[in-house]
């Protein structure tokens, strides 16, 4: 086998992981948290906001990758359900701004704590050299992620 058909298959055990990861921990997380009724797409618009509050409808848009019409829709059932409150932007107020509500903040807690107990409770069940690879791999991983991210964001850049 030569190192590009290497390459190749293990991108694919790498994105069949990482699939099986997260279809697993959306479910676990639904089964430990049965109140939880929040679809992934929510997920991540609060785990953005957390991280980037203030942002716009558009902004937000363009960070998740997603239509703006769709963000929009999002938003409106966040905000109806009380997850997200929406202010009058400072310097421009036609625009508005986005932040969580204490609800909001609330709900992204339990769900990441949900997740970090089921990821604990599994990495307790592997040898100590599987966990140690894992953690071994984690900064490789983020790297990997943020390279994805930077090219994503590249090719949206060029097709604007």
């Amino acid at each position: 086998m030569t190192s590009g058909a290497h390459g190749a298959g293990d991108a694919w055990s790498l994105t069949d992981v990482i699939t099986r990861l997260r279809r697993t921990l959306r479910a676990s997380v639904r089964e430990e948290l049965p109140w939880e009724s929040l679809p992934m797409a929510q997920v991540e618009l609060l785990q953005r906001l957390a991280e980037e509050p203030g942002l716009g409808v558009s902004e937000l848009a363009v960070r998740q990758h997603l239509a703006r019409n769709t963000v929009s829709n999002l938003v409106q059932q966040m905000v109806t359900s009380g997850l997200l409150e929406r202010h009058a932007h400072e310097s421009d107020r036609r625009a508005v701004v986005l932040n969580l509500t204490a609800d909001g903040r609330e709900r992204l807690l339990a769900w990441k704590q949900a997740n970090e107990r089921r990821i604990r409770r599994a990495l307790e069940g592997l040898s100590a050299e599987s966990r140690h690879a894992i953690d071994e791999a984690l900064p490789a991983l983020q790297t990997l992620a943020a390279q994805l991210e930077a090219q994503e964001e590249a090719g949206a850049e060029q097709a604007s």
